[in-house]
């Protein structure tokens, strides 16, 4: 193979350095960005975004019509810090609200273990194991819309 001189020496010349026409390597010969992409069949056009349609429409489609997010008993208390703070400072005895519909949570799971103090915990679903330990501390579970 020639020299690194050699090849120096080549493309040091006036012109196009073995980069001629298409405006001396200064513009894109296939066209710009997404140009061409039917006709100069580039193979990633062709493999992975190939053109057209298909399949069929789905008219009126409603997504995530079973969304529900979840939360579990091991992490009610941690679910409003407030609440939390509110129920050490409070003198009376009355148990803490937690809503964790208000926390963007629609069903609380039972597992895990409560600390033994009552607590009201208002959401829209919860599993049965989840409304015994509540109960089982002496606190209640209510449903809300």
């Amino acid at each position: 193979p020639p020299s690194k001189t050699e090849e120096d020496l080549k493309t040091s010349g006036p012109c196009e350095h073995s980069h001629g026409r298409i405006d001396k390597h200064r513009k894109h010969w296939g066209g710009d960005g997404n140009a061409g992409g039917l006709h100069h069949h580039r193979i990633n056009f062709d493999k992975y975004q190939p053109f057209g349609k298909t399949g069929m429409r789905h008219y009126h489609l409603k997504r995530k019509q079973n969304f529900c997010p979840t939360v579990n008993l091991d992490k009610l208390w941690t679910v409003s810090e407030q609440t939390r703070g509110n129920a050490a400072k409070s003198k009376t005895g009355a148990a803490p609200i937690i809503d964790v519909v208000q926390s963007g949570y629609y069903k609380v799971l039972g597992k895990g273990k409560l600390p033994r103090k009552p607590v009201i915990m208002k959401a829209k679903f919860s599993s049965r194991g989840a409304e015994e330990k509540i109960k089982g501390v002496g606190g209640a579970c209510v449903l809300v819309a």
